[in-house]
């Protein structure tokens, strides 16, 4: 098979593509015709491999990108661009374009194109959050203080602050009263007497005072060289990724699923909104949810469906969740009793995978981590109280839970290293924890041999406990500060996460132990993964929480 693609050579100071023709594999799914073409290299480099390249229809909102291969060439597939003008961009650490680039896509010709790579001169504007916590002086431990904060923003609002250690002290204070959900476009202060623990283990005044000493409080600019990580080589490059810009840029798409019909469906973190978009068109359709706890903050969470393929989502501080029956599209809700309830109440996250054994959904409270139990017969809830590590004391911390076919739940202790197994028969919980002490265990998946695999958000890896010989096994994801939220297995045998710090998303074989990482087009908070198996290999979605789209990561072999 043969393709034709572009190379960037070098120009002066600058890295100019120039058209080259030659007889190479396409690592597209043999497809053989291509509409877009080009090449790669710096003056300092030579060829670029590993830059990822974006082409968006004018007036479009569904943009398609490709990877630079060894030699700098890329090809974009003719069925991926259909015909129209095309605004090109490029992203590679420590480049950007050089002015914009338009190509003109024309039905069976294939588009030739020359573009411009220069250095940036404003490097910290590029970072991702993780390139930071690698730049920036001290210890690991201080650093981990930060991955509190991406759920809100990025890390460069910090370090480009001014605060000294006593406006630090503030400002933490201050963001202990905001909904976990909140953005600087829309920010939610929490009601009643509600607070969060955004330090989680933080010493205060030393965590003040050490941010203090890496922002610009001091200096006009940093004292340390900030870093950026090597561009993605081989496989990483074998990738289609398309993104869909939803309507609004208030829309944080936290968790992203497919229905059996193949629709994408999402869940809205800041505004009380379930969504449906059509991957063929683009298309989205956007549910009122309704407000059962006026006064209080707005926003969804999890998103799960259950076997007659109806979503459900937890409605966070409204204390609730809520089913969307398809066929009559209403909303069915179950708040947390009235006896029950406080002003921290929050219902982020349930289970419902072995709901059909026993008519019984599993639901957490964040306030003090108590699990419920719903009956959907009764409906009725059966508070089971929180859990207790019996090596500490401590309460398990539980960020997601999940169940298996025989609706045995699942915690995820966030606040150590812990993950908690109910029995629902006989309601008795069993503690094990994780190889890597304090991996902070987030979410992740029961698979169908009954294993549940998980993110280690402070241990960097994916995490798998075999319920069957009790052992739990890791493998630590390749770049530093990944930060993975969440973790599933597909079909294929591959493991996935994202990370809410990298701008990439990880693939494993679980056979050999070997990552293959994707870098994305643009900056993008990741949080749950979802894998359509349907195909090997699997086609992995994820919501852009803070950037309101929607991705798609297609590899390519």
């Amino acid at each position: 098979m043969e393709t034709r693609r572009f190379l960037l050579c070098a120009v002066g100071s600058l890295a100019a593509i120039v058209l080259q023709t030659a007889s190479v594999p396409v690592h597209a799914q043999a497809q053989t015709l291509v509409a877009l073409t080009g090449h790669a290299a710096s003056a300092e480099e030579g060829p670029m491999e590993g830059v990822v390249v974006s082409a968006k229809k004018d007036g479009a909102t569904i943009s398609i990108s490709v990877v630079t291969d060894a030699q700098g060439r890329f090809a974009f597939p003719a069925a991926r661009l259909e015909p129209g003008q095309y605004t090109l961009k490029a992203r590679a650490a420590g480049y950007e374009l050089d002015g914009s680039r338009a190509a003109d896509i024309v039905t069976g010709q294939e588009a030739k194109v020359e573009i411009k790579l220069k250095r940036v001169k404003n490097l910290s504007a590029h970072l991702t959050n993780g390139e930071w916590l690698t730049s920036m002086p001290g210890a690991d431990e201080q650093k981990r203080f930060l991955l509190n904060c991406t759920g809100c923003h990025t890390l460069e609002r910090i370090m480009k602050s001014t605060y000294d250690s006593d406006g630090f002290l503030q400002v933490i204070q201050r963001m202990s009263l905001y909904y976990p959900g909140s953005t600087p476009l829309k920010p939610q202060r929490l009601a009643g007497s509600a607070t969060r623990d955004v330090e989680r283990g933080g010493e205060g005044r030393k965590t003040a005072e050490w941010l203090a000493s890496v922002n610009l409080s001091q200096e006009p600019t940093w004292t340390f060289p900030l870093k950026t990580q090597p561009r993605l080589t081989g496989k990483s490059t074998h990738v289609i990724i398309t993104e869909y810009d939803l309507p609004n840029p208030l829309i944080q798409p936290h968790d992203v699923m497919l229905d059996r019909e193949g629709n994408v469906w999402y869940s809205d973190f800041g505004q009380m909104f379930l969504g449906r978009m059509d991957p063929n068109t683009g298309k989205v359709t956007q549910y009122p949810i309704p407000v059962v706890k006026p006064g209080w903050p707005e926003g969804t969470l999890d998103l799960e469906f259950d076997k007659d393929d109806n979503p459900w989502v937890g409605v966070m501080y409204q204390s609730a969740i809520a089913r969307f029956d398809k066929k009559t599209q209403k909303f069915r809700i179950w708040q947390t009793p009235r006896e029950w309830d406080t002003d921290g109440g929050q219902l982020g996250h349930l289970a419902i995978e072995g709901t059909n054994i026993d008519n019984k959904v599993w639901i957490k409270n964040s306030d003090v981590g108590n699990i419920y139990r719903l009956d959907l017969v009764s409906n009725q809830m059966e508070n089971l109280g929180n859990f207790k590590d019996p090596k500490t004391g401590k309460r398990i911390g539980t960020y997601g839970i999940h169940s298996d076919q025989q609706n045995n739940a699942y915690l995820l202790d966030f606040s150590a290293g812990n993950i908690v197994k109910i029995d629902a028969r006989t309601k008795n919980a069993t503690v094990y924890q994780t190889p890597t002490p304090d991996s902070r265990p987030r979410r992740g998946r029961v698979d169908r041999d009954g294993r549940l695999w998980f993110g280690e958000y402070q241990g960097n890896a994916i995490g798998m406990f075999d319920p069957k010989t009790e052992h739990m096994t890791e493998w630590k994801v390749p770049t530093p500060w990944s930060a993975p939220y969440d973790a599933l297995l597909d079909r294929n045998g591959d493991a996935w996460t994202g990370s809410m710090l990298t701008d990439s998303v990880a693939r494993l074989n679980i056979k050999s132990g070997q990552y293959t990482e994707y870098m994305l087009p643009r900056p993008t908070n990741i949080r749950r993964v979802y894998v359509d198996d349907s195909k090997s290999p699997g086609t992995l979605w994820v919501g852009s929480n803070h950037g309101a789209s929607i991705v798609k990561v297609e590899p390519l072999d």
